[in-house]
């Protein structure tokens, strides 16, 4: 139990951090002289390079030493910490979170492994995933309230400083309880790979965020996704061809597998976009303070704590199906009664709102873990959690790309006056994922689902 809640720590801050930041936009905004692309990059720069380096990350835990990896996730984690709140402006500020990322990527995926390896029975796995996923939930629900209650009171720079001392605590709880463990047979570093992930997120990324001003048509938006379709397909083709890829693309033949992939896109795309619009609304039209913001999103961070628990012993118990239907339509809900937000909607309108999604989010985790993970090899635990994280991470990226960039694109004038109409687009679009979410979890978590993943099990050989 101390190695699970040494790996809950460094979750923690991770996913505190994946949201704490985005209620501390509009202060960061008016003190660097931000643009909104400019925000986004703030948010994106973290998700993008998270997720572009979770899977290098797992291999090499796997290969050189999970506790040795972990623990100089942490230390890299905590220097980002410290510099983002020093940065004097915008392009070192993103810089800084870009170095945070590169520690965090050595934190889910190899914490994630470590318990896999702690907890070998299958029911006190499942257990333990799900507190894991609980606390994946708490920790992304309490960000936008403990930044507001830090952004009110100190200033934006004090959301970087909280993660010092619980990375700190971590880093001597490692040192004290977490054994060392590699994978028997751990796959190669697979450097061909890593690249063509990186350059698949980045160029995506960059074309899509920067599409509004550089126009959606225009040479280098068109570039951009072009590479990034480019870098997929080549991607697939080179892992097919290898002995011991980086993660083999035959996985994805298993429905559940492909399905808790998929989910974790459009759930996470779909908070990153709820997250991002809402703190611009709360602040920038409504005239929120910073702690009040965050107070208005209070039903969103107390339904996720209650709930994620529950998802997590729902899935030891039942499975996965039911959690990702209440899960889908919970935020589907939520965002939905948003779509006609306009300056001077009630606020007992967004309380219901933040509940619905809240709800639904809390419900959301747990089963995209288990899925992950259980039909995974546990030689390559590293990589399986990755897998799930990464998804995680791309989903969040996108949906502040996409929908940032839509509602940018809708916006006339100061945010003030235009923004509320102008966020209708994305609303929508995340009611969308919302649906997707219903709808993937009905189809991959039935028999048919359940005999896709016998096949792929018995094409699949471990490296």
């Amino acid at each position: 139990m101390l190695v699970l809640a040494t790996c809950c720590l460094s979750l923690f801050i991770v996913g505190v951090d994946n949201t704490i930041v985005n209620v501390a936009l509009p202060s960061i905004q008016h003190d660097l002289r931000a643009s909104v692309s400019g925000l986004q990059w703030i948010i994106t720069a973290y998700t993008v390079v998270l997720a572009g380096l979770l899977m290098l990350a797992g291999s090499t835990g796997d290969r050189i030493g999970r506790r040795r990896t972990f623990r100089a996730g942490l230390v890299l984690f905590m220097l980002g910490s410290l510099l983002c709140s020093i940065a004097p402006n915008l392009g070192l500020l993103v810089a800084a979170r870009a170095l945070q990322a590169v520690g965090g990527s050595m934190l889910n995926p190899v914490a994630m492994s470590i318990i896999t390896n702690t907890f070998r029975e299958p029911r006190e796995r499942a257990r333990a995933i799900g507190v894991w996923g609980a606390v994946a939930g708490v920790s992304m629900a309490l960000g936008p309230l403990l930044g507001g209650a830090l952004v009110g009171s100190v200033g934006w720079r004090a959301i970087f400083w909280i993660n010092i001392p619980v990375g700190l605590a971590a880093l001597v709880l490692c040192a004290l309880f977490v054994p060392e463990s590699r994978a028997e047979r751990p796959r190669p570093a697979d450097p061909v790979g890593q690249l063509l992930i990186t350059v698949l997120l980045a160029g995506l990324t960059y074309g899509l965020i920067e599409a509004p001003s550089a126009g959606w048509a225009s040479a280098q938006t068109a570039g951009c996704c072009a590479a990034a379709a480019l870098a997929l397909a080549c991607l697939v083709r080179y892992e097919l061809r290898r002995a011991q890829p980086l993660i083999d693309p035959r996985l994805f033949l298993s429905a559940p597998f492909a399905g808790a992939t998929v989910i974790a896109v459009c759930g996470f795309a779909s908070l990153g976009g709820f997250l991002f619009l809402n703190t611009l609304y709360l602040q920038d039209v409504r005239g929120c303070s910073p702690f009040h913001a965050g107070l208005l999103t209070l039903p969103m961070a107390g339904l996720t704590m209650v709930f994620s628990p529950l998802a997590g012993r729902l899935v030891a118990a039942r499975g996965a199906r039911l959690p990702l239907l209440a899960a889908g339509s919970g935020m589907a809900a939520g965002t939905l009664a948003m779509t006609g937000l306009s300056a001077h909607t009630a606020t007992w309108h967004l309380v219901i709102a933040y509940a619905l999604f809240g709800f639904g989010f809390g419900m959301l985790n747990a089963p995209i873990t288990n899925t992950a993970v259980s039909g995974m090899p546990r030689a390559q635990a590293g990589v399986a959690a990755a897998v799930a994280t990464t998804s995680r991470q791309t989903g969040q990226a996108l949906g502040v790309a996409v929908i940032g960039s839509l509602v940018t694109s809708a916006t006339h004038g100061p945010l003030h006056t235009g923004f509320a109409q102008a966020s209708h687009v994305g609303w929508w679009v995340g009611t969308a994922c919302g649906v997707a979410v219903l709808a993937i979890g009905i189809l991959t978590t039935g028999r048919w689902a359940g005999q896709t993943a016998a096949r792929a099990a018995q094409r699949h050989v471990p490296g």
